[in-house]
């Protein structure tokens, strides 16, 4: 991996735990996704998976891009009516969700699929973010969506690696 994509990495993941989200906490859901259908995973697989996930430059380029908006939109440096959209994660606003197909498009109908159950059920820290967004002064418009993508790209990662192994 290039030097810059590995600093990119690491900003990325210094940005999620800046904005309360740890490997371990996105690793919970990629095993809940998986675990039924890998019965040999381990946490440490989850997190190698969410690792290669962000090594990826058009992962990595949806990090900072949603993360900034979700910064800017607390300091309320956006001009109206995006300001409002994105602070109010308006459901009718759906380019959060469209920004981090980015992400899961990587991996195909599988990473689709598995961010468009964790985009509803919202398990972990998923609906720990969207609660907070909703009832306080933070906003996690993208946040939510960004996680919630990243595990299903590691997941999907996960299930492509599995396919032929017969537990």
């Amino acid at each position: 991996m290039v030097e810059n994509q590995k600093k990119m990495k690491e900003i990325c993941i210094k940005l999620m735990e800046e904005r309360g989200v740890s490997i371990d906490q996105i690793a919970d859901i990629v095993y809940d996704l998986q675990i039924k259908y890998v019965k040999t995973l381990t946490m440490e697989h989850c997190k190698y998976a969410i690792g290669r996930v962000l090594d990826k430059r058009e992962v990595q380029n949806a990090i900072i891009t949603g993360l900034e908006l979700d910064i800017l939109a607390e300091k309320k440096l956006l001009s109206e009516p995006l300001q409002t959209l994105v602070f109010e994660d308006n459901p009718l606003y759906g380019i959060d969700e469209i920004l981090v197909l980015s992400i899961t498009n990587v991996y195909g109908s599988i990473g689709l699929t598995n961010f468009g159950y964790v985009d509803k059920v919202k398990p972990g820290i998923i609906g720990e973010l969207d609660e907070i967004g909703k009832n306080t002064d933070k906003c996690h418009t993208f946040m939510d969506d960004i996680i919630g993508a990243i595990a299903a790209a590691a997941a999907s990662s996960i299930a492509h690696n599995a396919v032929g192994d017969k537990e």
